[in-house]
């Protein structure tokens, strides 16, 4: 299972004013001198002047100290990459919670339902875009804040303001209109969904410990989602192991963020500042214990042995307690990453763990075996 998140999990505190227009020239936002000598251009590493930029579709000129906007210049290309970017397509692979109701119920190999299960996958998708584009115009100026979060599309000009809110209500509606297609139920989930992340954006993640709540009813609903939309129904035990998975990883991600905000924490996320390490340092061994017990509660029940026919669902249990151990690791080992939960995407052995996981889970489930 991965973090929650396609989702608010990225979102900091509320913010506004930022460039409304593309433009022909390099954009300028809030609290931008009006003009930049040469020098200040070649400290930067971008070209001497704005023509020079403009005729060799250069990067943004980013300026060294955190809170300052950048001058930004380049092609449409360029531009429609920074579009890809808020999006965050590689975060997508959260929203394969989507996919669980399917696989724990035995019918991954069913045409029909893997169709309608891929329907909700990119329903989600889209969602989580919106979400993700929606926080980052939220959080303009606090991304600015940030030593690495300044980069971002949005903070940094390269997807000008006025065209960041047309993506977001692309995006919504595209969403919801492929959720109506399916049950009423599971638009429902979805508009809750969304509705959801506007609440946190707006408010509810400046509360501490309430706004990693958020991030794992967004999961729990992702999952609830999947088993709308193939009309399949979820077991209890993967509700309770989702939310308390998403809870932990959203403890670790506030844990890593704290750790490297160095008196900067309200101006990065406004929660933060009512976190300390030692209550997130109890969070994460209580869910991670909690997350681990549940699981392994679920492989010995006696109803899920009937089910899968099969008392050998267990030892798949040691690779959840890995996977634990190495999202711990990665927080701690690795302060000066943007997010734990992007690393872990990257991580091999992290990587391993999971498709080991994933490979036990079909072979005992499926029972397949070489032909």
């Amino acid at each position: 299972m991965s973090e929650p998140s396609a989702d608010p999990i990225d979102a900091e505190e509320q913010s506004s004013d930022a460039p409304t227009s593309a433009g022909d020239g390099p954009e300028r936002v809030k609290g931008q001198p009006g003009d930049a000598s040469e020098a200040d251009a070649r400290s930067t590493g971008a070209p001497g002047s704005e023509d020079e930029a403009r005729q060799s579709g250069t990067h943004p000129t980013v300026s060294a100290e955190p809170g300052i906007p950048p001058r930004v210049s380049g092609s449409l290309l360029w531009r429609i990459g920074g579009v890809i970017k808020t999006v965050r397509p590689h975060q997508w692979v959260k929203n394969v919670f989507v996919l669980a109701p399917v696989v724990f119920a035995k019918e991954i190999f069913d045409p029909l339902l893997l169709t309608r299960a891929a329907g909700a996958f990119i329903v989600f998708c889209f969602l989580a875009g919106a979400v993700y584009t929606l926080n980052d115009i939220m959080d303009v100026e606090a991304d600015r804040q940030h030593p690495v979060k300044r980069h971002r599309p949005i903070a940094a000009g390269r997807v000008p303001m006025g065209f960041a809110w047309g993506l977001l209500m692309v995006l919504v509606a595209g969403s919801l209109t492929g959720a109506a297609i399916g049950s009423i139920g599971y638009l429902a989930v979805a508009a809750s969904y969304f509705v959801l992340n506007v609440a946190y954006s707006l408010k509810l993640k400046q509360v501490a410990y309430l706004d990693v709540g958020c991030i794992a009813a967004g999961f729990v609903l992702r999952v609830v989602g999947g088993g709308l939309a193939t009309r399949i129904n979820v077991s209890w035990y993967l509700l309770v192991c989702t939310a308390l998975l998403a809870l932990f990883l959203g403890f670790g991600k506030r844990r890593h963020e704290l750790a490297g905000a160095a008196g900067r924490a309200k101006k990065q996320r406004a929660s933060l500042e009512n976190y300390n390490k030692r209550g997130l340092d109890i969070a994460l061994g209580i869910t991670a214990a909690a997350t681990t017990a549940v699981y392994l509660a679920y492989t010995l029940d006696a109803q899920t042995k009937e089910f899968f026919k099969t008392e050998w669902l267990w030892p798949s249990t040691a690779f959840v307690m890995l996977g634990v151990w190495r999202f711990v690791h990665l927080i701690r080992a690795r302060p000066k990453s943007e997010s734990p939960t992007q690393e872990m995407l990257k991580d091999g052995p992290f990587v391993g763990i999971v498709l080991m996981w994933v490979v036990l889970v079909m072979w005992v489930v499926y029972h397949l075996r070489p032909s």
